[in-house]
């Protein structure tokens, strides 16, 4: 097995076999919407979606961000076996080479890690080392809010995804951001755009009593409005009608032979919206709740919750191959922060700093990329270094992946991007 060079940015290349896809891009039109809904669709919807579809067609490229919440410990995710600091740290959590998934003579991934075993062995996957940023915080709720801000140590209203949204399509094309969770992500908030933001699909409709629903499925035909105010309101209802109506029909529709494994993330969702002409370019879903939050008795469950992450990510791709989009989706991975170094007293880790991030797609350039921070030279606290700025990936994607060269004012300096993509 050959090493995967860490030096600089350039990864161990791969040859890739390619196939030429359809590509069935999603770049979106149309009005501001909200995340409500009704039973209602609005005569207009389909010729508004089927027009957006087909002037995306030259750029279709989507961006999904799975979010990992709780601080998942990349030491014991990607494994740097290779060196024995690792395991004087960590006697007893510390995982042995014979139970790992080897990549190289370096690094092997955690022993639930199957679907993303082939995912990099098959060149599909970037590992990028060391990510973190300056006076790191140890707070899940103000480390997340960095990484949704992509603005460290500040007080941004905005999350970066929405702001990138704001300078990609001022005009707020209806459907343009897509967040499936309980609630909005700070990453989604957005000056100019309201996301489309659900949790259950079929449940996606506006809460009302029985003798309410019919008068509130309406969205009256006015004509000319001359308030701003009242026009405004009235747009954001007739795209909520039709974005809730798209969301229900997408799901009901949607019948896939991929086994996701036991939890799939919310991915077989952005299937679903992409086989069905969902206008989106940004999709944003997350491993909730804190899961990866693991102070005591860490190794058991850490390896499950990433066993049903592999699992999710390596389904996800292969549905994207089945509907014929593999070619124009990435899919980027982040948590808020590592674990410290050194195992704690209970066989579990403390909140940390700088982590791994992954990068996941077809025409992603698989390897290891950035410097591999120091298990012997730590931070205060035993934490590992941080090595790259977080928003150097993000400027990847933006840059590379997107297409919008303008990031300084976005991500809050001028970074430099990966070399990731074919």
């Amino acid at each position: 097995m050959k090493k995967h060079s860490l030096i600089g940015d350039e990864p161990f290349k791969r040859t890739l076999n390619r196939r030429n896809l359809l590509r069935r891009g999603m770049a979106g039109l149309g009005l501001g919407i909200g995340a409500l809904g009704s039973t209602f669709v609005a005569p207009s919807m389909f010729g508004r979606v089927a027009e957006a579809a087909a002037q995306a067609a030259a750029n279709g490229r989507v961006l999904v961000i799975l979010e990992l919440s709780g601080g998942n410990d990349g030491l014991n995710t990607v494994v740097p076996y290779g060196d024995d600091a690792y395991y004087r740290h960590r006697p007893n959590i510390g995982l042995p080479k014979n139970e790992l998934r080897i990549l190289d003579d370096h690094f092997g991934l955690n022993p639930g890690m199957a679907g993303f075993e082939r995912l990099y062995k098959d060149g599909k996957m970037a590992i990028v080392h060391g990510c973190g940023y300056d006076n790191p915080s140890y707070s899940h709720f103000t480390s997340m809010a960095y990484w949704h801000t992509a603005a460290p140590n500040s007080g941004e209203a905005y999350g970066w995804v929405g702001r990138l949204a704001d300078a990609m399509a001022p005009a707020a094309p209806a459907n343009y951001l897509v967040n499936i969770g309980a609630r909005q992500s700070l990453a989604v908030r957005s000056a100019r755009h309201v996301p489309v933001v659900f949790d259950a699909p079929n449940r996606f409709m506006r809460e009302s009593f029985y003798e309410e629903k019919e008068a509130l499925a309406m969205v009256a035909d006015v004509g000319e409005v001359g308030n701003p105010s009242r026009r405004y309101l009235l747009d954001i209802a007739r795209s909520a009608n039709d974005a809730s109506a798209l969301v229900r029909e997408a799901w009901s529709n949607y019948s896939s032979p991929v086994d996701y494994g036991v939890n799939g993330l919310d991915l077989p969702k952005v299937v679903s919206l992409l086989d069905a002409g969902m206008p989106t370019r940004i999709y944003y879903v997350s491993y909730r709740n804190n899961a990866f939050d693991t102070h005591v008795f860490q190794n058991d469950l850490h390896r499950r919750l990433l066993t049903y992450t592999s699992d999710a990510v390596s389904a996800f791709m292969q549905d994207l191959e089945r509907i014929g989009r593999a070619d124009d989706v990435a899919l980027m991975i982040f948590s808020e922060f590592g674990r410290r170094v050194p195992e704690n007293v209970s066989l579990g880790t403390d909140h940390g700093a700088a982590n791994a991030m992954f990068v996941v797609g077809k025409t992603v350039k698989g390897g290891h990329y950035g410097e591999l921070p120091s298990l012997t030279q730590l931070t205060e606290g035993d934490n590992l270094p941080h090595t790259t700025d977080f928003r150097r990936v993000y400027r990847t994607m933006i840059k590379e992946w997107l297409g919008h060269g303008d990031t300084a004012e976005l991500l809050n300096g001028d970074f430099e991007s990966f070399d990731l993509f074919t």
